[in-house]
């Protein structure tokens, strides 16, 4: 495994430590988990720029980028349905498009990397997440909640976009 994996690998190191700060939180839990997530989800951008710059981009951390990005979203959304700062069917369409997804690529020859749209429904979890996580004024909950919709509507765009052939435009 080169670098770029293995920081890829490392990003699930948050997630036992997300889910233990987020039963039951306290104010500084919550500031902690936050650092925790976003420095996770830094890893993100980490490890696909070292990948491109070393010139080490592999089949291997195509297929785990995507796998260990969809772990460090979904565990802190099932610890904030719990919370009942969000609710299940919204996590249930994220999870939904993850696994069609997940099934389709298990069927490809060839692993492609995320498009715009993957990047942008990557960014919004993110964003949403850290709003969600983060223990802010009340004035924040529906910026929050928005931010989560955001999250879901670009998740289910980008799955539908993944899904749909291109066009031949010799027609």
């Amino acid at each position: 495994m080169n670098l770029p994996t293995w920081i890829t690998v490392s990003r699930l190191l948050g997630v036992p430590f997300l889910l233990l700060l987020l039963h039951q939180p306290t104010v500084q839990d919550r500031w902690i988990g936050l650092v925790i997530f976003l420095l996770a989800a830094g890893t993100d951008w980490l490890d696909g720029y070292l990948a491109r710059k070393l010139d080490q981009v592999t089949d291997l951390g195509k297929f785990l980028d995507p796998l260990v990005d969809k772990l460090l979203v979904l565990a802190p959304l099932l610890a904030l349905v719990e919370l009942g700062q969000i609710p299940a069917w919204g996590v249930f369409l994220i999870l939904g498009r993850e696994l069609a997804i997940a099934g389709w690529r298990v069927n490809q020859t060839k692993i492609s990397g995320a498009n715009i749209w993957g990047k942008l429904k990557t960014v919004s979890q993110i964003v949403a997440i850290a709003l969600l996580i983060a223990p802010l004024p009340e004035v924040w909950e529906i910026p929050a909640i928005v931010a989560f919709w955001i999250a879901v509507s670009l998740t289910l765009i980008s799955g539908a976009i993944y899904l749909i052939p291109p066009q031949n435009s010799s027609t």
